[in-house]
């Protein structure tokens, strides 16, 4: 059924069916009641792309993450299309991956869909080479960056507090008596970057003349890797080399939840004989045990508002660059 097959059986031009449909004057109580009947007898909806043709309005957001199967991120993007879609916005998926081959294309492909604004998940995005492709394939639309930051006049930002959110996780564990800690990370990212320098002003608090470097563990793997099971495994031989340590942070819930099971594995108790704080608030988090204390760094909060800023930027509304959501301690059986 289309707009033409309303209006010959209405018995009207298929322009005053158009009227009816965006609501506009011009047409008597008489022939709009009787186009209304007949739009609600046959279920029309209007076709999208064509209304966008007219009113220069694709009412599409493109979300764009670097790696789909990242849990968190996944997350977030079910909670940004959730929000707009209350809006009346469509939302589509780009899976970028991590190349700037692989990046460049995914912008192309979102220019070529015609979206109103794109929301970049992640602090992957915080690179010159996105910045180059923003500048390049949508510079008159507003972006926004999760968790992350590029300087270019369109580009926003909502971040999560995750620096002194981990600083904050250090101070508990020092409240609680354990001296020796350590903190394990997983991929340099600047959100990451920004943990780990959380973690050794906190470090350096308590230990101002050290000459030894803060206990930090950087795992490395290559892309065909799993996560988890490259901290599994790395867990076991930090244990081997360190055995006085007596808390670990992780850089994620995925990693903790690792972490857990490779000192189980070990026959250590947790958090008898050592803590762990993970990161995130994640499904990992509560299907750990003991059930693991986070730094929850607000991803729903954090995907509401990035949603919400957007909506009121495509509304001309005045709004701030940047936006900080601060991070909490959620505090479970592991500390």
């Amino acid at each position: 059924m289309t707009i033409y097959d309303i209006a010959s059986e209405a018995g009207v031009s298929a322009s005053t069916v158009s009227r009816v449909i965006n609501n506009k004057k011009g047409v008597n109580l008489e022939t709009r009641t009787r186009v209304e009947r007949l739009l609600k007898k046959y279920h029309f909806e209007p076709n999208a792309s064509a209304q966008g043709l007219v009113s220069h309005s694709s009412k599409i957001i493109g979300i764009m993450m670097s790696d789909i199967r990242t849990s968190h991120h996944a997350e977030g993007a079910y909670f940004i299309e959730q929000q707009l879609q209350k809006s009346g916005y469509a939302c589509i998926i780009i899976n970028s991956g991590f190349s700037e081959e692989s990046r460049e294309n995914g912008f192309r492909i979102l220019a070529s869909r015609r979206p109103e604004a794109v929301v970049l998940i992640g602090s992957t995005f915080q690179t010159e080479s996105v910045a180059k492709n923003i500048r390049k394939y949508l510079k008159n639309l507003p972006v926004i960056i999760e968790n992350g930051c590029l300087d270019l006049p369109n580009v926003y930002s909502v971040l999560a507090d995750e620096q002194n959110g981990i600083a904050e996780c250090l101070r508990l564990l020092y409240r609680k008596g354990r001296s020796r800690p350590c903190y394990i990370n997983m991929n340099d990212t600047p959100s990451n970057n920004l943990k780990i320098q959380g973690f050794v002003s906190a470090w350096r608090e308590h230990n101002p003349n050290a000459d030894m470097a803060p206990p930090i563990l950087h795992l490395q793997r290559s892309e065909s890797e799993d996560e988890w099971y490259t901290c599994y495994a790395q867990v076991k031989k930090l244990l081997q080399r360190h055995p006085d340590i007596d808390s670990i942070i992780f850089s994620t819930d995925l990693l903790a939840n690792a972490g857990i099971n490779a000192l189980a594995d070990c026959g250590i108790s947790v958090p008898d004989k050592i803590a762990v704080i993970g990161v995130d608030n994640s499904i990992f988090s509560r299907l750990s045990h003991p059930r693991m204390t986070v730094l929850d760094n607000k991803m729903q909060e954090l995907s509401i508002t990035c949603a919400s800023l957007l909506v009121r930027i495509l509304n001309n509304e005045a709004v701030a660059n940047k936006i900080m959501i601060l991070s909490d301690i959620v505090e479970r059986e592991s500390t």
